[in-house]
């Protein structure tokens, strides 16, 4: 799957006290883009027999976000094993890098238990074994 990208604008209820985007915030911006990339695929979750869950985030902040600004979410399928997916997700303001976050997603199903992904998901995210 070619990378696929979103825009979200930073609200009020995003900022901390200080004015900027709170830390933990950029983790929803990125959850909402996985989201909208599965869906965009053809992927709903909430019609599928199986579910993604993150397993593992690992966030870096470079540059603040701050009120009002037009974000845009590049996100990546880097790797696939049997039952996860890792995906690189990086955030801009305009042209510049403010925040990279590598997530590594888990198909589980609806019981949460880990299984493969199934084909039909595969092909529709463009990814083969």
């Amino acid at each position: 799957m070619e990378g696929h990208k979103i825009s979200f604008r930073v609200y009020y209820e995003d900022t901390d006290s200080g004015g900027v985007v709170y830390y933990a915030n950029y983790l929803k911006f990125a959850e909402r883009a996985r989201t909208e990339m599965l869906r965009d695929a053809g992927i709903n979750q909430s019609e599928e027999e199986i579910l993604f869950v993150v397993r593992k985030a690992e966030l870096e902040l470079i540059k603040p976000a701050k009120l009002d600004d037009l974000l845009e979410i590049s996100s990546s399928i880097e790797k696939l094993s049997g039952a996860s997916i890792s995906i690189n997700q990086d955030i801009y303001l305009g042209s510049t890098i403010i925040s990279k976050i590598n997530v590594l997603i888990v198909c589980v199903s609806k019981g949460f238990k880990p299984i493969k992904i199934p084909q039909e998901i595969r092909d529709k995210l463009n990814i083969n074994l």
